[in-house]
């Protein structure tokens, strides 16, 4: 049986996405896991979207809360919105009470990723306020700490993400994720997966 790695995300303006999508192929590099990628749903009306220049969305199906329960492992992506995940995504979460009671999500190891504004706009506080919605649902929170190596340590470029987990700079949204921050969203996928992968051999 194949581990189910799901990446879970809300991209407005494509960032996160393209995080996602790096990914996914960080942990379909682990052999044996299968990687999905999977958007929330979208809370605010086209008209309002086509106001704030946001693009069409993407293909990406569409996740409904009781399939968060068929992965083995999850990694949840999202903007920040003040320091904190955007209202879509935390829209989504409210949504999984009825996981919380049968306990459905409980020891499923979890990762988070996220993109910021700017570099003093919330890159960690958006993962350390994310982390309550794991921790009431009894799901594993992994971090990637320093595993990424020297990319941690990078002083010479402007590059997002953290010891919580992979990120990046929108700026005015013209910025792009560079090559780094994506190479630490592609060890970020490879990391959960391998321990998700651990995780369910030992069931």
């Amino acid at each position: 049986m194949a581990t189910k790695v799901y990446i879970v995300y809300y991209s407005m303006y494509g960032h996160v996405q393209k995080l996602a999508e790096e990914i996914k192929k960080g942990a379909a590099s682990v052999e044996g896991v299968e990687a999905k990628l999977w958007q929330v749903p979208e809370t605010l009306p086209a008209e309002v979207l086509g106001k704030m220049g946001a693009p069409p969305k993407s293909d990406v199906p569409i996740i409904t809360p009781n399939e968060l329960a068929e992965a083995d492992g999850l990694i949840f992506g999202f903007p920040t919105r003040f320091g904190m995940m955007a209202a879509q995504f935390k829209a989504f979460l409210d949504a999984t009470g009825g996981l919380w009671r049968a306990q459905q999500l409980a020891g499923k190891p979890a990762g988070i990723f996220y993109s910021t504004g700017s570099q003093g706009g919330g890159q960690e506080t958006t993962a350390l306020t994310a982390i309550t919605q794991l921790v009431h649902h009894g799901m594993i929170f992994v971090p990637i700490g320093y595993t990424f190596g020297a990319g941690m340590f990078e002083m010479e470029e402007v590059k997002g993400g953290s010891p919580y987990g992979a990120g990046t700079y929108a700026g005015d949204g013209s910025r792009q994720p560079s090559g780094l921050e994506l190479e630490q969203a592609f060890h970020q996928g490879k990391y959960i997966a391998g321990i998700a992968k651990k995780l369910k051999g030992t069931v």
